[in-house]
């Protein structure tokens, strides 16, 4: 600490002595501009004065330690001086008649004894979380308080007009006078404050309204934790024990979290309605990396199926010297439509194309290689997208699962899981009206098969304990089928793994609808980031910033706000709605 303000005094000295030479020199006299940084400068020096002094005071309190101490001597000898409580207090938490119960207020705070939750507690690798030791400590008043009843509510919210509040006092009372024992809300209140453990967090509890519990946190609590942070920086909470099932349970390994987020089709570019699943999806794993989760970031292309036999059997005749030379393909999405067009007017394409489709599930080698070019083509553009916007993700297509499908097959049809219906082979679930096709009546598979394999592999093999899919609400009685279809099989009994569907809803344009270009399309992903880049940097240059800052600074600064923006633009909505994108 020493260093750092002896530092930061160096500096300001040096500062001063440019300042002055600066300011005597005659091309800066009366210079607005000049006068207004000087302004400027003077309330940066005012906030840094307040930090120091802030700093200087915290060097003059007494250390952790002494003040456990304290804490415990004061603790002790008020505990002499009354009677204890196992002697003065009823079983149910309630004073005898003749003891009125004195309302805290700030020249009469009630104690509370120290108590440290698991996990809440600073250390050196996690941050203090307040919130959840002041819940654990009234869950402890409240289960003391009312021990016949280990059901009553635990309810410790943010305040609006304090620090935090308690609001159990209403819904306890109503539970004891359903019961036939009729406490009045502020008298359940004062019962719940009078078994409240000793924290160095609370200095004072206050009583409003019909009950609540106003909680006021300690100032050297505050100061303690503002330290911390500059000492040692943000950490991370430890939450870890805390989700669901993802206790360490006592050893060092991390909670294994599969995320399957962005998963654009192959020959196709990227349009906006990947934006959301790509950007809640990154934010997601950033958080969960955070704080202390092993996070696998998949990328589930679709890059096999029926599709890929239009572009190969196009790619046969546009380019025939595909085997030998790379062909200049390009427009990705302009090759796309040229094939789809093709396949729905001409029978002969039709029919070469479902060739090409049985030569690629039967991995014939000239057609994977021509399947392996386009891939390269889309992965390409993919590889732009993620890298503009700091985008990690493992690719790992439907392609991958392929092998896997026949092994799942034979085992449902193993635990006679598999009905046969109109040459189908479906898996009916509980509570979901439609089945899962696992094989259809030609013999080939689905969607439902890809994902099936998919979610085992991920359970088995990645042995995840969570997995997350970020997938459009559209998609949410798939994903359903997809979970009772796994659970049904067995292969989540091992674990107990956690799944969950995060869906959201679509972007829409100005005018309530899809966002889409004049002709009806979606608009190109990279399209969209190019706007918000080129509206940046008019953004930019109306404050001025191209002015101080070196081009390279600039084109940093740009991209910076422009990406910066789209992603809060998204996340700054509700998840499960539609929201309307304006780049203004």
């Amino acid at each position: 600490m020493e260093e750092i303000l002896a530092r930061l005094k160096k500096q300001e000295d040096e500062v001063k002595e440019l300042e002055a030479q600066l300011f005597d020199r005659p091309e800066f006299k009366d210079n607005k501009k000049l006068e207004e940084l000087r302004a400027e400068n003077e309330k940066l020096n005012y906030r840094a004065n307040i930090l120091t002094r802030s700093i200087e005071e915290l060097k003059k309190q007494p250390g952790q330690a002494k003040a456990s101490g304290a804490t415990k001597e004061k603790a002790a000898k008020s505990a002499e001086k009354k009677p204890s409580d196992t002697k003065e207090k009823k079983s149910d938490g309630q004073k005898p008649a003749d003891a009125k119960a004195k309302a805290p207020t700030s020249n009469n705070p009630i104690p509370v004894k120290a108590y440290f939750t698991a996990g809440a507690q600073g250390d050196d690798e996690h941050s203090y979380r307040t919130l959840d030791t002041l819940i654990s400590l009234f869950e402890q008043a409240i289960r003391k308080a009312f021990p016949e009843d280990q059901s009553y509510p635990v309810l410790v919210v943010p305040g609006k007009q304090t620090d935090y509040q308690c609001n159990s006092a209403m819904p306890i009372a109503q539970k004891l006078a359903a019961a036939g024992k009729k406490i009045p809300p502020t008298e359940v209140a004062k019962i719940i404050t009078n078994n409240l453990p000793q924290h160095e967090i609370i200095e004072k509890v206050e009583f409003s309204g019909p009950g609540f519990i106003n909680i006021t946190i300690s100032p050297a609590f505050v100061s303690t934790q503002i330290r911390n942070i500059l000492t040692k920086g943000v950490l991370p909470p430890n939450v870890l024990n805390l989700v669901g099932n993802m206790s360490t349970n006592g050893n060092n390994k991390r909670p294994k979290v599969v995320i399957d987020f962005s998963s654009p089709n192959i020959a196709k570019e990227m349009h906006v309605g990947h934006l959301r699943s790509t950007i809640i999806g990154d934010s997601m794993a950033r958080m969960l990396e955070y704080t202390g989760f092993d996070v696998l970031r998949l990328n589930h292309l679709g890059d096999w199926g029926t599709q890929f036999g239009m572009l190969i059997a196009h790619l046969q005749e546009i380019f025939p010297d595909y085997k030998t030379k790379s062909p200049p393909i390009g427009d990705l999405l302009a090759f796309y439509k040229a094939s789809k067009k093709r396949f729905d007017s001409e029978e002969d394409f039709k029919k070469r194309a479902y060739d090409c489709v049985v030569k690629l599930q039967a991995f014939d080698p000239d057609i994977i290689h021509a399947w392996k070019l386009i891939c390269e083509v889309s992965r390409q553009d993919f590889e732009y997208i993620y890298k503009e916007l700091n985008i990690r993700i493992v690719d790992r297509g439907e392609s991958f699962y392929q092998s896997r499908m026949i092994e799942v097959v034979k085992e449902l049809e193993s635990k006679n899981l598999l009905k046969l219906e109109e040459g189908r082979k479906v898996m009916f679930l509980p509570d979901i009206e439609v089945p899962m096709t696992i094989v259809k009546s030609d013999g080939s598979y689905t969607y439902d098969t890809s994902d099936m394999a998919t979610i085992k592999q991920r359970l088995q093999e990645e042995n995840a304990d969570w997995i997350i899919y970020v997938i459009d609400l559209g998609q949410a009685l798939h994903m359903q089928s997809v979970f009772a279809g796994a659970k049904l099989a067995g292969w989540t009994e091992a674990k107990n793994t956690r799944i969950d569907h995060m869906g959201f809803g679509v972007v829409l344009g100005e005018n309530g609808k899809k966002l889409k270009t004049r002709e009806g399309e979606a608009i190109r992903l990279r399209d969209l980031l190019k706007e918000g880049v080129d509206r940046s940097m008019e953004k930019l240059k109306e404050k001025g910033r191209h002015e101080v800052l070196t081009p390279e600074e600039l084109e940093k600064a740009q991209k910076s706000v422009a990406y910066g923006c789209i992603k809060y633009a998204d996340l700054s909505h509700n998840r499960n709605s539609d929201y309307v994108f304006s780049f203004d």
